[in-house]
């Protein structure tokens, strides 16, 4: 093949992959690059714009209510991640079988990952609201008063995770059973003609095997749980005095309320920072002990 025809059949190549290169640049890389241009800016919905450098950065530095936003962020990741990459693991685990009983706890399971942000927040705010609530109609019943899940403070957050990891418990345990399913039976058979306990095969052979899709698994769910918006603006809007309002909700609350875009578009940039920091080092710690 000449140099000419070689040119030629490299571009070819290269027009198979240009519709999904127009999309990606339009759809991420473009925004991307604005916000981090706008952020330089004071600017509203209706185009004032005035170049400010990184005044916006300094103003959120000294914003309590950003601030907040971000301690509320953080502590919802806690309360989130590690659930989120335990317990789908132990219900595959469980349900790795081919029994029809397993095969419909997995349904169970994993059609709660179907449902919109709209329905489970109105599930699970008339299961958790204090007046007239599920739980509160339970504990009237043994003369016992309602919890204050969605108005406490020191509740708020709490009740925020539980709903979360109740509606995203499916997707991680499927990839997990996915996984399990790719283990070589080969190796399980030597394990039991080694007389191995179920707890060595799961810890020598089964958790090891896995180790990959953990990563994936935690490292997902801390990108995904940082970007928390739905859950509070449709329960709490953010309340009480801000305990339930994250990052996301302030940008919202800053971008589309009080049309500072500039100020949101900084916000926006603080966020994508601590998720890339964030998932850097979850990659890195993991990576070394792998090794």
């Amino acid at each position: 093949m000449t140099a000419v025809a070689r040119k030629k059949a490299d571009w070819s190549n290269a027009l198979f992959v240009a519709p999904f290169l127009f999309v990606y640049l339009s759809l991420l890389i473009y925004p991307l690059l604005s916000g981090m241009f706008l952020s330089l800016f004071k600017a509203d919905l209706f185009g004032g714009r005035e170049f400010v450098g990184l005044e916006n950065f300094s103003r959120l530095l000294r914003d309590d209510v950003f601030l907040q936003a971000v301690v509320n962020t953080f502590y919802f990741v806690l309360l989130t991640v590690p659930p989120l990459t335990v317990i789908p693991l132990v219900l595959a685990l469980l349900l790795n079988r081919t029994t029809r009983v397993a095969a419909f706890f997995r349904g169970v399971f994993f059609s709660s990952s179907v449902l919109s942000v709209t329905i489970v927040t109105l599930i699970w705010r008339m299961i958790l609201m204090a007046d007239g609530g599920f739980i509160t109609n339970i504990r009237a019943f043994f003369g016992l008063p309602a919890i204050p899940f969605l108005s406490d403070p020191n509740l708020v957050m709490i009740s925020m995770a539980m709903i979360t990891v109740w509606w995203c418990l499916g997707l991680p345990m499927m990839l997990y059973l996915s996984a399990l399913q790719q283990v070589p039976r080969d190796i399980y058979e030597a394990a039991e003609l080694d007389n191995s306990s179920w707890w060595r095969t799961l810890v020598f052979i089964t958790l090891p095997s896995l180790y990959r899709t953990v990563v994936l698994v935690a490292i997902f769910q801390v990108v995904l749980q940082f970007q928390l918006f739905g859950q509070p603006q449709l329960i709490t809007q953010g309340g009480p005095n801000g305990a339930s309002r994250p990052i996301v909700l302030f940008i919202f609350e800053v971008g589309f309320r009080r049309w500072d875009i500039g100020y949101a578009a900084a916000a926006s940039q603080i966020l994508f920072a601590i998720i890339l920091m964030a998932t850097v080092a979850q990659y890195f710690v993991t990576r070394k002990r792998a090794k």
